[in-house]
C-alpha cells in the first residue's frame, strides 16, 4: 500500500487568502500511472490550498493505478473527507472522455475552478497557485499553463524530432483555426466554472489530444479571456507516450470538423 509523505514544496508560492481557499478540483486521467501517482498526490496536498480537491479518472489501468489511487484516497479522506476521489471507467475510451467525466464530477461537486492535468509528472502542481491567482486577478476565462510563451521550457530530453512535432501542431492549428493561443495542444490548465458550464461538456466531440484543441477552439469561440502563463515543461516519468495512430488521425481532422462542422448535440 502507498502512504502520502509531506514534503516542503519551494516554488509554489502561498496565496493570500481568500484567494488559496478557493474551491479548486485537480482532474487526472490516469492509465498505467502507477510509478507516478502517489508522488502527484503528495505534492498536490503539499500545495498551501485548503480547498483543493484531486479527481482521478482509470481507465481500468492493468497496472494497479486505480487500486493505488484507491488507497491514497482512503488516506487522505479519512482526516478530510472528500477530498479525493477516484472515478473507474471500465474501458479506456480516450484522455477526451477521461477528462469529460472528470470535470462533470468536479462541477456535480461545486468546484469554482477546474485544473486538468497528466498523471506523469510532465506537469508540475506546484504551478497551480499561480494558475489560480492568474485566473483570478486576470478574470479569465482559460489559463494554460504554456511551453511557448516567454520564459516557457520544454525539458531537455526532448530530441529534435519531438520538438519539431509539437511546434508543427502548433502552427497547423493555428493555420485552421487563428486561435490566440501560442501552446494550442498543451494540457496543462485552469477553467472558470462558468465557462465550463456554458461550453456543455455533453457537446464535445473529440475523444483524443485533439480534445484541448476543441475546448480551446469552444472558449475563445465565446469570447472568454485566455491567458498563457509560462511553465516548464518536464519529461514524463515511467512507462511511456499513448499516442496511437487513431488519435494521430483525430487530431489532424479535429481543426477541419471545428471550423466547417456542427457540434456534437447534448
Amino acid at each position: 500500500m502507498e502512504t502520502i509523505q509531506r514534503t516542503h514544496v519551494t516554488d509554489a508560492p502561498p496565496l493570500p487568502s481568500p484567494w488559496r481557499d478557493a474551491h479548486v478540483a485537480v482532474v487526472v486521467p490516469t492509465y498505467n500511472e502507477a510509478g507516478n501517482i502517489a508522488e502527484l498526490t503528495r505534492r498536490i496536498y503539499d500545495l498551501e490550498m485548503p480547498g483543493i480537491r484531486l479527481i482521478v479518472v482509470d481507465d481500468d489501468s492493468p497496472d494497479g493505478t486505480g487500486a493505488l489511487a484507491d488507497d491514497l484516497a482512503g488516506q487522505v479522506n479519512e482526516s478530510h473527507p472528500g477530498r479525493m476521489v477516484v472515478l473507474h471507467r471500465e474501458a479506456k475510451e480516450g484522455i477526451g472522455r477521461a477528462y469529460v467525466a472528470g470535470m462533470k464530477e468536479a462541477l456535480a461537486r461545486g468546484a469554482d475552478f477546474v485544473v486538468q492535468m497528466d498523471g506523469d509528472l510532465s506537469h508540475r502542481p506546484e504551478y497551480i497557485p499561480r494558475m489560480l491567482g492568474t485566473i483570478m486577478a486576470a478574470q479569465a476565462g482559460l489559463v494554460i499553463g504554456s511551453r511557448y510563451v516567454p520564459g516557457g521550457s520544454l525539458s531537455a530530453q526532448w530530441g529534435r524530432h519531438r520538438r519539431l512535432l509539437s511546434r508543427f501542431a502548433g502552427i497547423y492549428v493555428n493555420a485552421i483555426l487563428k486561435l490566440p493561443i501560442r501552446d494550442v495542444t498543451g494540457g496543462f490548465k485552469m477553467w472558470r466554472r462558468e465557462v465550463l458550464e456554458h461550453i456543455g461538456l455533453n457537446t464535445v466531440r473529440s475523444d483524443g489530444y485533439s480534445f484541448q484543441v476543441e475546448m480551446n477552439h469552444l472558449c475563445e469561440h465565446m469570447g472568454q479571456s485566455i491567458v498563457e502563463i509560462p511553465i516548464h515543461f518536464e519529461e514524463r516519468r515511467a512507462d511511456s507516450s499513448k499516442i496511437s495512430l487513431a488519435v494521430q488521425v483525430e487530431s489532424m481532422l479535429t481543426p477541419f470538423a471545428l471550423r466547417f462542422g456542427r457540434r456534437r448535440r447534448g
